[in-house]
C-alpha cells in the first residue's frame, strides 16, 4: 500500500517545529550506533528562509538494506518505542532532501528523499573500504518564514538538543560511552558553534518515588542541581518516555531558582509507548497527567528547597504578599505550590473556587447552620474583594502622571459617554464601573450620576421637561435626593476635572467651566434644585496656589482644597444673580483622602483574615 507523503506529513506533523529535523536526525543516528553527529546551517539572512540549508551528518551503521527498507516503510518499527514516522518532518520544511550513506565498508547509497519517493528508487555502488556515515542534505525551505530564530542558532540548539535527549545521552554515559554532537551555524555569514559531550551530561543521583499512581510500575527520579553565573540559570522537568522527553511544567519561569542548572527526568515503564506519533503530547487521560504532575512537582518542591533552603524563606515570603494583597482569598490559596506554580495561577484558581462557592451559596433555597456561617464568610471576603479593587484605583491615580490624558484620569472616576449613566437601581451592577468614593463615600447614594454626557441630560432629568439640545458635558454630574417619594428638590454635585502638568491658565479654566454649569443649574435653584456643590479637581502646584490664596479661603484636607463664594448671573432682563460656592482640591489631596478612608476599611479586614 502506497502513502501520499503530503498527506501524512500533514497529517502527523501537522503543529511541529523546525528543530524537530535535528531531533529525527539526531535519534536515527544515535539508533545506527553513531558516536560523531555534525549539524551545519547555513543561511543568507533570517529574512530570506529560502536560502536555509541543513546538512546532518553522523558515523553510524549507514542506510544498509534492512535500514533502508525499514526507512522506505512508514510504520515499520521492531518495537513500540519507535514511531516509524519521524522522518516525515524532514518534508514539513524542505522539498529536497539529498542522503549520501556508506555502509558495510565499501557500499554507498544515495537517494532523493522527497514528495515523490519510491521505495527503490536510489543508486547503489561500491566504493575503496571506508568508515561508514550518512549525510543528510536539505534545501529548498518550504515555508515563507523561519518562525524563531533559536532554531538556526548553535547556542540555542545546544539547549534544546540537551532538553530533548537528556534521558538517552545520559544511558550512552551510564553505560561508559562517548557521543559528541557538532553544531556550527552561519547566519549572513557570522559563524557560531556549540557542542555537546559526555561532560554536558550531569551526574544524576537518583530518587525512588512512592508512587500510588500505578501498583505495578515503579517511578524512578534522576535530578541534578549545580551553581551556574546567573546568566546561564535553566530548569528542565520531563518524563522520559521511549528515550526522549516531553517536558513538563512544574514550575513557572518566574518562580526558577536564580544561579542554578536544575534538571530532573522522571523515569517509568509506565510511560513506555505512550506518545504521539509526533512524539508531541503523551498519550495518557487528563487525569493521569495531572496526578502525575502532583507527584512530580511534590517531589521536586522537596529536593529544591532541601539542596537551597533560601527557597522556603523566599516562597513564605510571596505567601505573605498574596495574603496581604488578598486577604479575601487567603484561605483558598494552593498554599503547598505557592511560589513554584506562577502567581496568576494560584489566584485563578483561588478565584475560582470562591466564585465556585458564592454560587452554591446564591442559589441555595434555604441555608442550615454550616451554609449560613459560610455565607457570612463569602460576604466578607466578596466586601474585601471590593475594598480591594478601590485600593487598586486608588493606586493608579497615585502613579498618574502629566503623561496620562484627562480621560484616562476621567475613566479612573467613572466610565465616559454611552457607558457613563448610572442609575439607583443599578448601583450594585455598577461598583465596578463607577468611583464616585474617591471624591466621598457618601456620593454612592445617588440617584444619578451622568458621566461625560450632555448638560441637556442634566437638565432633563433634573426638571423632567424637554429642553433645549446643549452639547456642553460637566465632567461628572451626581444628583442627590433625600426625599424616597417625590425626589424633588434634588441635591446636585458638579465636578470638572483637569489633567496633570498643564499650564496655569489652563487649570483656572475649571473655574469658568464651573461657572457656566452654574448659570444652567441655578435656574432651578429653589424649585427642583435644593442645593449644588461645585468642585474643580486639578494639580496644584505653587503658582495655583499663588492664584488661589487671594480670594480662596484654604479648607482642612489631607492636601490642600481651596473654597470661594461669588456671585453668577442667571438673568439680565430682569438682572438676577445667585450666589455659590467653589471647591478647588488638589487632585493629590483627593487620592490621598480615598487613600485613607479605604486603608482603614482594609487594614480591619487584614487583621480579621489574619486571625
Amino acid at each position: 500500500m502506497k502513502v501520499k507523503l503530503s498527506q501524512a506529513v500533514k497529517m502527523f506533523f501537522g503543529n511541529s517545529s523546525l528543530e524537530m529535523v535535528y531531533f529525527e536526525a539526531i535519534a536515527n543516528a544515535i539508533d545506527a550506533n553513531a558516536t560523531e553527529i555534525n549539524i551545519k546551517i547555513s543561511v543568507n539572512a533570517l529574512n530570506q528562509p529560502e536560502t536555509l540549508q541543513v546538512e546532518i551528518t553522523d558515523n553510524g551503521d549507514g542506510f544498509t538494506d534492512e535500514r533502508y527498507k525499514k526507512f522506505s516503510k512508514l510504520f515499520d518499527v521492531d518495537e513500540s518505542s519507535h514511531k516509524g514516522l519521524g522522518r516525515l518532518v524532514y518534508l514539513c520544511y524542505f522539498e529536497d532532501v539529498k542522503i549520501t550513506s556508506y555502509y558495510d565498508k565499501v557500499k554507498k547509497r544515495t537517494f532523493d528523499f522527497s514528495e515523490g519517493f519510491e521505495e527503490g528508487k536510489f543508486d547503489k555502488t561500491n566504493v575503496e573500504e571506508r568508515a561508514s556515515g550518512t549525510n543528510f542534505l536539505m534545501t529548498n525551505y518550504t515555508l515563507q518564514k523561519i518562525a524563531k530564530g533559536d532554531y538556526v542558532q548553535a547556542k540555542k540548539i545546544k539547549q534544546r538538543i540537551l532538553e530533548e535527549f537528556y534521558a538517552r545521552l545520559f544511558q550512552i554515559k551510564k553505560q561508559g560511552n562517548s557521543i559528541s554532537i557538532k553544531i556550527e551555524s552561519v547566519i549572513e555569514g557570522k559563524k557560531s558553534k556549540s557542542k555537546i559531550e559526555n561532560t554536558d551530561i550531569p551526574e544524576f543521583k537518583q530518587l525512588e518515588l512512592d508512587s500510588r499512581l500505578d501498583l505495578i510500575h515503579k517511578f524512578d527520579l534522576y535530578y541534578s542541581i549545580k551553581k551556574v553565573e546567573p546568566i546561564d540559570s535553566s530548569l528542565i522537568a520531563a518524563i522520559t518516555v521511549d528515550n526522549r522527553t516531553v517536558k513538563v511544567d512544574l514550575i513557572s519561569k518566574e518562580n526558577q531558582p536564580i544561579g542554578y542548572e536544575m534538571v530532573f527526568l522522571l523515569y517509568s515503564d509506565f510511560f513506555k509507548g505512550k506518545i504521539d506519533a509526533a512524539r508531541q503530547n503523551l498519550t495518557i487521560s487528563p487525569q493521569e497527567l495531572k496526578d502525575i504532575q502532583t507527584l512530580f512537582r511534590k517531589e521536586v518542591v522537596s529536593i529544591i528547597e532541601s539542596e537551597i533552603p533560601k527557597i522556603k524563606n523566599r516562597n513564605k515570603d510571596v505567601r505573605n504578599n498574596l495574603i496581604n494583597k488578598y486577604p479575601h482569598l487567603s484561605s483558598y490559596f494552593d498554599t503547598e505550590n505557592i511560589g513554584y506554580v506562577s502567581r496568576n495561577e494560584i489566584l485563578n484558581k483561588a478565584q475560582d473556587q470562591f466564585f465556585k462557592e458564592q454560587k452554591e451559596i446564591l442559589e441555595a433555597s434555604s441555608l442550615n447552620d454550616e451554609q449560613f456561617q459560610k455565607s457570612l464568610e463569602l460576604s466578607s471576603k466578596v466586601l474585601t474583594e471590593y475594598i480591594l479593587f478601590r485600593q487598586l484605583t486608588i493606586e493608579k491615580l497615585k502613579k498618574t502622571t502629566y503623561a496620562n490624558s484627562e480621560a484616562e484620569l476621567h475613566k479612573l472616576f467613572a466610565s465616559m459617554r454611552k457607558e457613563g449613566r448610572f442609575e439607583k437601581k443599578d448601583a450594585v451592577d455598577n461598583l465596578y464601573r463607577n468611583n464616585a468614593w474617591l471624591l466621598d463615600d457618601k456620593y454612592m447614594t445617588y440617584e444619578t450620576i451622568l458621566s461625560d454626557r450632555e448638560m441637556c441630560e442634566l437638565v432633563k432629568e433634573i426638571t423632567e421637561d424637554e429642553v433645549e439640545f446643549d452639547e456642553n458635558r460637566p465632567d461628572i454630574a451626581l444628583i442627590f435626593s433625600n426625599n424616597p417619594d417625590n425626589k424633588k428638590p434634588f441635591d446636585v454635585v458638579i465636578v470638572e476635572l483637569k489633567k496633570r502638568g498643564i499650564s496655569l491658565e489652563e487649570n483656572m479654566k475649571v473655574i469658568t467651566q464651573l461657572e457656566k454649569r452654574a448659570r444652567k443649574l441655578m435656574k432651578h435653584y429653589n424649585n427642583q434644585i435644593q442645593r449644588i456643590w461645585f468642585y474643580g479637581v486639578i494639580e496644584f502646584n505653587e503658582d495655583v496656589e499663588m492664584q488661589l490664596a487671594g480670594e480662596y479661603t484654604e479648607l482642612y484636607s489631607s492636601g490642600k482644597m481651596y473654597y470661594r463664594e461669588t456671585n453668577v448671573a442667571i438673568s439680565l432682563e430682569p438682572k438676577i444673580t445667585l450666589p455659590i460656592g467653589v471647591f478647588i482640591w488638589d487632585i493629590d489631596a483627593v487620592v490621598n483622602d480615598a487613600d485613607l478612608r479605604n486603608s482603614s476599611f482594609l487594614n480591619l479586614i487584614k487583621s480579621k483574615f489574619k486571625q
